[in-house]
């Protein structure tokens, strides 16, 4: 059974990745850098907004070119996708980051990639998981509601 996304599901799955993410970059970012709690949560901040819009368009456009049908996506296509979000997310990223971290372009390259590996691994956990879950509710709701039209 295919299911499509729809703008209203999309921003929901978006918005539920970064509140997530936003817990665990706002306590690294203080853990591990001389950033105050307010730098770290603006650039958190900051960041999750750039991620959300990028995750919108990214996705879209991947499941355009790679189909609708979330569930049978094989474990290869999922790294591929995390890769190719998170490739796109440095390029966003670095400025924001350099500029509010106030370290060198190096410095903060070599910390996004630690933050790219991390990531890679939760998108690819979250997305899995959630289509999982999201494919279980449709397939219920789908059965309920073939239940009630032959009542």
């Amino acid at each position: 059974m295919r299911f499509s996304m729809n703008t209203k599901e999309r921003i929901f799955h978006s918005v539920l990745f970064e509140a997530i993410a936003l817990i665990f970059v706002i306590t690294a970012a203080t853990i591990f850098t001389d950033a105050g709690a307010q730098s770290a949560t603006g650039l958190a901040i900051g960041l999750s907004v750039i991620a959300m819009c990028w995750n919108y368009v990214y996705n879209l456009g991947f499941d355009r070119i790679f189909g609708y049908n979330r569930i049978e996506r094989s474990f290869k296509m999922r790294i591929s996708h995390g890769l190719g979000f998170e490739c796109g997310m440095i390029v966003a990223t670095l400025p924001l980051m350099m500029w509010v971290l106030q370290l060198d372009f190096w410095t903060v390259f070599i910390m996004d990639i630690g933050v790219v590996i991390f990531f890679l691994v939760y998108a690819i956990v979250y997305n899995w998981c959630y289509d999982i879950i999201r494919q279980r509710i449709l397939v219920n709701k789908s059965a309920v509601n073939s239940a009630n039209a032959r009542s």
